[in-house]
């Protein structure tokens, strides 16, 4: 049974974008494929709002992830930590040999401009990685807030995750300030996975240099020389590109207003949704992502039976993560979904929470 996916990523992907990635095989080392990295590189930085360089990667976000501190932690990272995946991003630091301390807030909570500017201002760091919107806990970080305190330490290298939520709402790259922004396209971006896209100022392709033992697979600077061919290190997954070139033309087609709009519709929907059926929200107001609803478990109910009956009727949503699994479930409404699609959705929620 092929399930509609209401789970943190994948995500249903269109057929139109299948299509595309069944477009015949090139060599990578054709002019063919530098002309369609080379426009992919255009739209994407139309998306981003950036002029940095945007780097194509095959591999999962968390091998950009570890690439990024290989390359930019040159000291010691603060690593801000808010939930599962940025609790990882911390172990992933210390297993690349980085000096690094975890900076940790409660679960379900954002990470604030104030604990940045306090944790910077102690003169330890010359990086920090932070995540945007936190999955595990449908928590969304004042992003713009803490840009501007990162303005007061240029010289600390400003990593962010956007996996699940760019291209779900605008996140100017360079009005923001960021020196490496990395995102998967299985979440928001509503491709199949296997492909990262990461970006890097000149700043940090100068401290990247200056980094010993960057490895070779995520070396920014092989990337850089690549980039400048409309090209990658390595093989690229051609067909995965082929699809992010249709997708990047459907979301100028949508229009971005129009794309960011929907989402933040079908999320206050999806909040609303939760209130009136007595649940109470993870995530606090002003914290709350656009991307999925993390909804506390206030009412206790079965969350693997209900998983298991919306399984057989052709549905797929998720339990809470780690340790507050169980305690939480996760409504997914990013990508190409529309809002009568989680309408319908959430009718069939309805009908086995009554039963």
């Amino acid at each position: 049974m092929v399930k509609k996916l209401f789970i943190p990523g994948p995500v249903n992907v269109a057929p139109e974008v299948f299509a595309a990635m069944s477009q015949p095989m090139i060599g990578h080392r054709m002019k063919e494929y530098a002309e369609l990295h080379g426009r992919i590189k255009t739209s994407l930085k139309r998306l981003m709002m950036t002029e940095s360089r945007v780097f194509l990667a095959t591999s999962s976000a968390f091998g950009a992830m570890e690439g990024a501190l290989r390359n930019l932690v040159k000291g010691r990272c603060a690593n801000f930590c808010n939930g599962a995946f940025s609790d990882k991003w911390h172990d992933v630091t210390l297993r690349c040999g980085k000096e690094a301390d975890a900076v940790k807030v409660p679960w379900g909570q954002p990470i604030t401009a104030e604990l940045v500017d306090a944790t910077l201002a102690t003169g330890k760091y010359d990086s920090m990685t932070m995540i945007h919107n936190e999955t595990s806990t449908g928590v969304l970080s004042p992003l713009a807030e803490i840009a501007a305190v990162m303005r007061n330490y240029p010289d600390v290298m400003f990593i962010v995750d956007t996996v699940s939520s760019m291209s779900a709402m605008p996140i100017g790259l360079d009005e923001l300030g960021i020196d490496c922004c990395i995102f998967g396209v299985q979440k928001a971006f509503a491709l199949p996975p296997g492909l990262a896209i990461f970006t890097a100022t000149e700043k940090a392709l100068q401290r990247a240099q200056s980094v010993e033992n960057r490895g070779y697979y995520f070396d920014f600077m092989e990337f850089a020389a690549n980039d400048d061919k409309d090209n990658t290190p390595s093989t690229p997954c051609i067909s995965l590109i082929y699809g992010l070139d249709c997708q990047l033309q459907r979301f100028f087609a949508e229009g971005l207003e129009a794309r960011w709009e929907r989402h933040r519709v079908m999320a206050e929907r999806t909040r609303s949704w939760v209130l009136e059926r007595g649940f109470e929200l993870f995530a606090p107001e002003g914290a709350r992502s656009v991307t999925l609803t993390s909804v506390a478990n206030s009412r206790g109910v079965d969350l693997a039976a209900i998983k298991k009956q919306l399984g057989e009727k052709g549905y797929a949503f998720d339990d809470g993560y780690g340790k507050i699994k169980g305690k939480t479930f996760r409504i997914a409404h990013m990508g190409d979904l529309q809002p009568a699609e989680l309408e319908e959705f959430l009718t069939v929620l309805d009908g086995e929470l009554k039963g």
